[in-house]
């Protein structure tokens, strides 16, 4: 016969208690207490499996080893187990583990940040401000940009392009290089370390044609964070290797008087304006190839120099000197453009003509002499640089005192002589050359 209410014991100690069925309750109740506090659980059937003796019984072995699960009430438990399998699911799909611990302490912390706003709702408000970045492959997103950007390099109607199309060219070779030395890549992928490599490629090269390239990837990584194909905090441009370098002054080089008539009197007909436009007009090469002959006649005296040629696109007349006016005037009465060939046949063409007369090439040599003479002839580098298109710091710190003010003169004095035989290209009139 049981003495109720039943004493359950474990190595003689009583941990539990069950009490039978009463007035009101119709079930066995198992008690027993954890940390101070009483805990009861009701059970159908006293004996038999799942019973309350059985309940019992573990449950004071869990007891004697100071198992705090047996403080959890029914409902608790049931939690518990719960999300437990739902972080197991959790894990079984994104390879991520977790502890209940662990996620329980992380919910309350930012519960008590979101002043009573829901996680939920936290997440899928940065969500809306988080781009999510797409697995581009290099080459794709270095083709896109170039692809891109191709139209700004085009002519619509006969307007100068946005860009120019020696750049556009520049831009498209040089991010070739940079797509086929990391061939397989992804953009997200890059690393300071890839940069590194990339720069080390050229370091044969100038500074400033490093500089120059860093600054194409920098415009294209620039695309590629716009476009989501980088995070916006990728931190690329802090590699070492790609910081901007500092560059020494350029020393300016010039070519002497007797080289100047030494190309005039030999260059052929096409090559002469040009010529005599970057050398006493100091026009630069890319405005020389913009320009149209009717340029040359339009204002009494000047060459106009509109914005759509200019380089910075603001206009400016550059007075017509006296040698100037002598090598241009076999051309009054012709039409086209000054120069009818491509940047490369021009270049071609001056580098022939200065072996032939053992001329050393030298960078922007023409317009470099124009401006280091004019400072030379009258001082005064306001008007030189707006003569030149620049301004006039620029002329102060890198053309004064270069040239003497004879030699100036006889720059300037460069005509051609009556034994020179220019023969001039067939005239065109202005509606044959449209």
């Amino acid at each position: 016969m049981i003495k109720w209410p039943k004493k359950v014991r474990h190595r003689n100690k009583v941990l539990a208690k069950i009490y039978r069925p009463c007035e009101g309750r119709g079930s066995y109740r198992v008690a027993w207490h954890v940390s101070g506090k009483r805990m009861m659980k009701s059970f159908p059937t006293y004996g038999g499996k799942g019973g309350a003796l059985e309940y019992a019984e573990e449950l004071v072995k869990d007891l004697a080893k100071g198992s705090q699960v047996t403080a959890l009430t029914p409902g608790q438990a049931d939690d518990a187990l719960a999300a437990l399998e739902r972080l197991q699911a959790f894990y079984r799909a994104t390879g991520r583990e977790m502890t209940l611990r662990g996620v329980v302490a992380e919910q309350c912390e930012a519960l008590e940040k979101l002043h009573g706003r829901t996680v939920t709702e936290a997440v899928d408000g940065f969500l809306t401000t988080v781009a999510t970045i797409s697995r581009k492959p290099l080459a794709e997103a270095v083709a896109e940009f170039i692809e891109s950007r191709r139209h700004l390099a085009e002519s619509i109607d006969g307007k100068r392009p946005k860009r120019s199309p020696v750049y556009t060219y520049n831009v498209a070779m040089w991010l070739g290089e940079f797509a086929n030395t990391f061939l397989n890549h992804a953009v997200c992928d890059m690393t300071k370390e890839h940069l590194n490599t990339y720069i080390a490629n050229f370091k044969e090269l100038s500074a400033k044609s490093r500089n120059d390239r860093r600054a194409v990837v920098k415009m294209f990584l620039g695309w590629c964070v716009q476009k989501d194909y980088l995070a916006p905090n990728h931190r690329l441009f802090e590699a070492v290797d790609f910081k901007t370098e500092d560059l020494d002054a350029v020393e300016i080089d010039w070519y002497r008087p007797k080289e100047l008539r030494d190309m005039l009197t030999t260059a052929d007909a096409e090559l002469v304006p040009v010529i005599a436009l970057g050398g006493l007009a100091g026009l630069r090469r890319e405005e020389i190839l913009r320009l149209d002959r009717a340029d040359l006649w339009r204002v009494k005296g000047k060459v106009e120099i509109s914005a759509r040629i200019a380089k910075g696109r603001k206009r400016r007349l550059v007075a017509i000197c006296p040698a100037l006016a002598a090598w241009l005037r076999p051309y009054r009465n012709m039409a086209g453009p000054v120069w009818g060939k491509s940047p490369d046949a021009l270049e071609e063409a001056l580098t022939a003509l200065r072996d032939t007369l053992g001329i050393p090439a030298r960078r922007n040599g023409l317009r470099h002499s124009y401006v280091t003479f004019h400072m030379a002839m009258y001082c005064n580098e306001n008007l030189t640089a707006a003569e030149a298109g620049n301004s006039p710091q620029m002329i102060h710190d890198h053309y004064r005192q270069l040239a003497t003010k004879p030699e100036a003169k006889k720059w300037f004095g460069v005509k051609p002589t009556k034994d020179v035989n220019i023969i001039p290209l067939p005239a065109v009139s202005h509606k044959e050359a449209h």
